[in-house]
C-alpha cells in the first residue's frame, strides 16, 4: 500500500460526545450485481470505502466518517442509515449485508460494532481487508480490551489508526502492524497511556501540521 501524502482533518470526523476529543467532527472487480444478479465490469477506481463507523450495543454512534460527500450528506441521514444498518446486523451471524444500495461488512466485540462501506458492487475481500486492519489494529492498542470504556478512553489512537487505513475512501494499509509502526506504537509496547497519546498526538502535529479542534 502506498504511503498517504497528505492527511485529514479532524474536522472531517463525527464521533461521541462522551469522548474527550473535540466534538464538530461531523479496487475495481468484476462481480454479481446484488439487484439484478448479473455481472457487472467496474470501472476502475481507488475510491473502495464509502464509510466507517463504529456504534455501541445500542446502536448509539461512538465514531464516524463519511468519505463519499453525496452519500448521506446530512447527519440526520447519516444516523438514520447508522441505525437501519445496526437493526439489520445487530442480531445476525453474517459479516456482510446489503442495503440501500451499499455493501456492509462488520464485525462485533462485546459491546461495540465496527462497520466498513462499500457500494453494492464492491468486493467484499476488499472492504473485510480494511474492517480486518481495523479491528487488529485497535486489539493491539486496546490491549485486546475491544470494548466501549477502552474504546472511549483511547479515542485519540482510534483516529490515527483509521486514519492510516484509510484515506478519502482509498485504502492506504491493511497490515495492522504497518499501522501501528506509522504511529510509533509497536505490539509488544506498554498499553495506550494518556501521556503515550498526548506524544503521538503532539508529534502527528508537529510532522504534517494537524488542525485539531479545541
Amino acid at each position: 500500500m502506498r504511503d498517504r501524502k497528505q492527511k485529514q482533518s479532524y474536522a472531517n470526523w463525527d464521533y461521541s460526545l462522551e469522548t474527550s476529543v473535540p466534538t464538530g467532527w461531523t479496487g475495481h472487480s468484476l462481480c454479481v450485481n446484488v439487484w439484478t444478479g448479473e455481472n457487472a465490469e467496474q470501472e476502475p477506481s481507488l475510491y473502495t470505502v464509502k464509510a466507517v463507523f463504529i456504534l455501541d450495543n445500542d446502536g448509539n454512534r461512538l465514531l464516524s466518517k463519511y468519505y463519499d460527500p453525496e452519500l448521506y450528506p446530512s447527519m440526520k441521514e447519516q444516523k438514520n442509515f447508522e441505525k437501519n444498518v445496526f437493526n439489520k446486523t445487530h442480531k445476525a451471524d453474517n459479516e456482510i449485508a446489503f442495503l440501500e444500495g451499499m455493501t456492509i461488512v462488520y464485525k462485533s466485540s462485546i459491546d461495540l460494532f465496527f462497520y466498513v462501506v462499500g457500494s453494492a458492487q464492491e468486493n467484499e475481500l476488499m472492504l473485510m481487508s480494511v474492517l480486518n486492519c481495523l479491528f487488529d489494529s485497535l486489539s493491539q492498542i486496546l490491549r485486546k480490551n475491544v470494548e466501549r470504556r477502552c474504546l472511549l478512553e483511547n479515542m485519540e489512537g482510534v483516529f490515527l489508526v483509521v486514519d492510516e487505513i484509510i484515506d478519502g475512501g482509498v485504502i492506504l494499509e491493511s497490515d495492522p502492524q504497518q499501522v501501528l509502526q506509522k504511529i510509533n506504537y509497536r505490539a509488544d509496547d506498554n498499553p495506550l497511556s494518556e501521556q503515550t497519546v498526548a506524544q503521538v498526538l503532539q508529534s502527528a502535529k508537529e510532522q504534517i501540521k494537524w488542525s485539531i479542534l479545541k
